[in-house]
């Protein structure tokens, strides 16, 4: 008897054994958009702090209106939206808006490149001129001449790797949002960032960007650029498709992402949220229709039949559609039973790939800030928690330790009182109740 009891209960830790060693992943399930918020371990009563919060934010008219969603266990916590869509007209924002995401564009496009990756079509530590060509033989910026634009350049070092653009190590700066000189030498050679532009050709633009000098030597640090609108080229070339097409048919349709495009339908032009911008007084005003942020800029984008897909800003989507994506990677690559990426590619892309080089309290993935414990410590999301956002004052986290993937969503810029970002991430974390 004691022999038998010995042995069931040497098989009971062998079984619980092995299910605490399979990984940590929340059901690949869809999302529902019913409130489960006792499900989800988070307090109905603190969550509703961060309405109170965000109105006081738009009765200030420091922003026009937000919205906000929280899946947490794959549950829904919060979905609300606060404030207006059209201040005078007192035009309540609505959930389903469709939203200028901008630089959260970087990530799906980084799933791409990954996609590519892992059919073989690609390694990251290629150079990107094996593909596009005007890339090889680069030249780093040495001297440049304020007064008429001109500059010298040295060789580089190296080539430009896939993986140096999926990082933002590769030296290539912004145009048009980039420091003054980066904005001055691209927008000579007509170079653009590719947000609210009209009748350009991606090609065109990123075979231009070729022949300009980087900004640093590969590898050397860490900046800013059009490295994804470079990965968007890149994804063209390599699948034969544009990134609008890739990314209907690869990602968009088989997640269920219904409202995500670089340019909307006719039937969803009302949609749109309105984009705001401020006045002198750091309070919200309507973006005019056509303003010059260093080039042309159109606030209707994308309510436009345009041809400029832009890999690192040019998507708009829902937050509803986002968390789909969002959920997607926090599965560790599958939703609803379709897989995007493998786990351990999931694992590579929110794994630090940048070493030692600087990058404040935290580091970076590829496509992703990487959440260290020093930067887990000033800011309450997990470490490993992988997140980034958008130039209109939008953000993303997903947290794999509490199994959270978050989307906060503004439509302004610029934004002088950002610490409302830092304020909601507090609000969201401090109503985990379990």
């Amino acid at each position: 008897m004691k022999r038998f009891l010995f042995s069931v209960f040497a098989f009971v830790i062998i079984i619980i054994s092995s299910v605490a060693a399979q990984p940590n992943k929340a059901v690949p399930e869809k999302l529902s958009t019913e409130l489960n918020i006792q499900a989800s371990g988070m307090s109905a009563e603190r969550l509703n702090r961060i309405d109170k919060i965000l109105q006081q934010y738009v009765n200030d008219k420091f922003i026009n209106g937000a919205v906000a969603i929280v899946y947490r266990n794959g549950k829904l916590a919060y979905y609300k939206a606060i404030g207006y869509d059209d201040v005078e007209k007192k035009t309540p924002l609505q959930k389903d808006e469709i939203f200028r995401i901008a630089s959260q564009t970087k990530a799906i496009t980084s799933v791409a490149v990954m996609m590519l990756y892992e059919q073989g079509k690609i390694m990251l530590d290629d150079p990107i001129s094996k593909y596009i060509p005007e890339f090889k033989n680069p030249k780093v910026l040495d001297k440049f001449n304020e007064a008429d634009t001109t500059y010298t350049t040295v060789p580089a070092k190296r080539e430009v790797t896939i993986r140096d653009l999926l990082t933002h190590t590769s030296g290539i700066g912004y145009a048009q949002i980039g420091s003054p000189t980066m904005n001055a030498i691209y927008y000579k050679a007509g170079v653009i960032g590719g947000i609210g532009v009209n009748k350009y050709i991606l090609a065109d633009k990123m075979k231009a960007l070729g022949s300009l000098p980087l900004f640093h030597q590969p590898g050397e640090k860490w900046t800013y650029g059009l490295n994804v609108d470079l990965l968007g080229y890149l994804v063209e070339v390599i699948s034969g498709k544009s990134l609008a097409d890739f990314f209907r048919t690869n990602i968009f349709e088989p997640l269920g992402m219904k409202d995500t495009y670089f340019y909307l339908p006719k039937e969803k032009y009302n949609r749109l949220a309105t984009l705001y911008t401020e006045d002198s007084t750091q309070h919200i005003i309507k973006t005019p229709e056509h303003i010059n942020i260093n080039g042309d800029f159109y606030s209707d984008y994308p309510n436009f039949k345009g041809t400029y897909y832009s890999g690192g800003g040019g998507l708009s989507s829902t937050a509803y559609d986002y968390a789909i994506f969002m959920q997607m990677l926090l599965n560790g690559g599958e939703y609803n039973g379709k897989r995007i990426l493998s786990r351990s590619t999931i694992n590579m892309m929110t794994t630090n790939q940048i070493g030692d080089i600087p990058f404040g309290d935290n580091k970076f993935g590829l496509g992703f800030e990487i959440i260290t414990a020093k930067g887990s410590a000033k800011s309450q999301a997990s470490e490993g928690t992988f997140d980034w956002g958008g130039m209109f004052s939008s953000s993303y986290w997903i947290d794999p330790k509490e199994k959270m993937v978050v989307q906060f969503v503004l439509q302004l810029y610029p934004n002088s009182h950002g610490d409302i970002h830092q304020k909601f991430k507090t609000l969201v974390y401090q109503a985990i109740n379990d």
